[in-house]
């Protein structure tokens, strides 16, 4: 068995859900900032996301989801999910994101599952807090080992593909650790460094 894990944010997606959602609700300049100090890693992941999303209390839940599910995909996203499981990779996405995304975007890309976090909505609206699998800043690490052990996968049948710092904590399980059009923080721990915005130059660097 072998596994290939994407971060979803500005890796599968162009760009960042959070700020999508932001720029809707016309509350994008009060959440940029946090978000790029966040993936460069100077602020702590979870304070960061608890207070981003504090500035959508109030956002129509079936605008979130609008939102969502438009989201723009990057170059070669589509193709690179199919040619790892051509090869035998399951392919799964972890996100700091939310789950109105990310599990929309499992069935479009055909991905074996997703793991994120969910908007908490009441009487229809976003209540402004967040909770689930991804809210930590070695989530995703602690996740990647959890699928390998149930899996019965190794860090030599693992690839970790991400951007930003909370993606740092997958790169220990895996033996291609692969930073995509990434922040320093993470092309520093990277073993493959791609700069070219399309996720199909990854099929270079993985033999079948």
């Amino acid at each position: 068995m072998k596994l290939a894990v994407f971060d979803f944010d500005s890796t599968l997606m162009d760009g960042e859900t959070i700020d999508e959602l932001a720029k809707y609700y016309g509350v994008k300049q009060e959440i940029n900032l946090i978000t790029k100090m966040a993936m460069e890693g100077k602020l702590d992941f979870y304070e960061s996301l608890k207070k981003r999303v504090s500035f959508l209390k109030g956002m129509r839940e079936k605008d979130a989801i609008e939102v969502c599910e438009n989201l723009p995909l990057v170059n070669g996203a589509i193709e690179i999910v199919k040619e790892l499981q051509k090869m035998g990779y399951k392919v799964v996405c972890f996100s700091g994101g939310f789950k109105i995304a990310t599990s929309y975007f499992r069935r479009v890309l055909g991905l074996n599952a997703d793991f994120s976090n969910i908007l908490h909505c009441k009487n229809g609206f976003l209540s402004g807090e967040v909770g689930g699998e991804m809210m930590f800043g070695d989530s995703k690490g602690r996740m990647i080992y959890t699928l390998q052990r149930l899996l019965g996968t190794s860090k030599e049948n693992t690839i970790a593909i991400g951007d930003g710092a909370n993606d740092l904590s997958m790169f220990p399980y895996a033996s291609k650790k692969i930073a995509f059009c990434a922040k320093d923080v993470l092309k520093k721990e990277a073993n493959i460094i791609i700069e070219n915005r399309d996720l199909r130059e990854i099929l270079n660097y993985i033999k079948v």
